[in-house]
């Protein structure tokens, strides 16, 4: 989901037109309606990227692990795994793949996973084989060094909000912090679910729970189902699937091809 970082590269705007329903979070697009879906990390699909170098056309060995890659350097402090309006851990919208490679540099693997999701891809970045996050860029489109991140993804349940709210917490839980839920999906946008809360963290920040596709809702809609769909009312077993974070109209320039 991003909204207001359009550029020659990646360009990006808000789903839909003006008629988008108000309590519908905005979607990450390159000429599709398609925003983020359930994470699919498939090892036949992933292939690493070289710490520095560019990333026109992916590596497909698997780095070895570097030796300094220990419990120590890797994203186990609190400061490395929160989640916030610039960012996720180590990764802010607004860098640079290639500030974010130094950062990281013996401490973490970067995959691309290729296809990720509908006319998107992306970059996991795993520490110790296990998925932190993951970097979206259009498909078609591989990232370079200099090209700015603008979305940011992750299911991995170490990573919070400052109020603590992570992937897997109960949306009860949720909702006690951020106040009183809005659940919605739209047809239109592959019956995606997400929810807003009355004290929203941040307008960067969206919160997605399940899919009509799968038959996941977190949810109690009314009959008949429509176009768009919306509900204060959920299950007691509905929990925060993932988190995303995205540019708004601030976010840097893509530099030209």
């Amino acid at each position: 989901m991003l909204v207001g970082c359009s550029n020659n590269n990646t360009s990006t705007q808000e789903k839909g037109s003006t008629n988008t329903p108000e309590n519908q979070l905005p979607s990450l697009t390159q000429n599709t309606p398609s925003p983020l879906v359930k994470l699919d990390l498939s090892p036949s699909k992933a292939s690493t990227i070289p710490p520095d170098s560019n990333t026109e056309t992916p590596e497909t060995k698997t780095s070895p692990t570097s030796p300094e890659t220990t419990k120590d350097n890797t994203a186990t402090s609190s400061n490395n795994q929160i989640i916030s309006s610039n960012g996720i851990g180590n990764a802010k919208v607004g860098m640079s793949l290639g500030q974010l490679k130094q950062i990281l540099k013996g401490k973490a693997e970067f995959k691309v996973q290729s296809p990720f999701i509908v006319d998107f891809d992306a970059i996991a970045i795993l520490q110790n084989g296990k998925p932190q996050y993951y970097i979206l860029y259009p498909a078609g489109s591989p990232m370079r060094d200099a090209n700015i991140i603008e979305a940011l993804v992750t299911d991995n349940p170490d990573y919070q909000t400052a109020e603590g709210i992570a992937p897997g917490t109960p949306l009860k839980k949720a909702a006690a912090v951020y106040g009183n839920p809005d659940l919605s999906y739209s047809l239109a946008n592959e019956s995606r679910e997400y929810v807003k809360f009355a004290k929203q963290p941040s307008k960067h920040i969206a919160f997605r729970l399940g899919s009509a596709n799968d038959g996941n809702l977190a949810g109690i809609y009314p009959s008949p189902k429509q176009e768009f769909n919306q509900t204060k009312e959920f299950k007691d077993t509905a929990t925060i699937r993932l988190i995303e974070v995205y540019c708004s109209e601030s976010c840097p320039t893509q530099p030209l091809p």
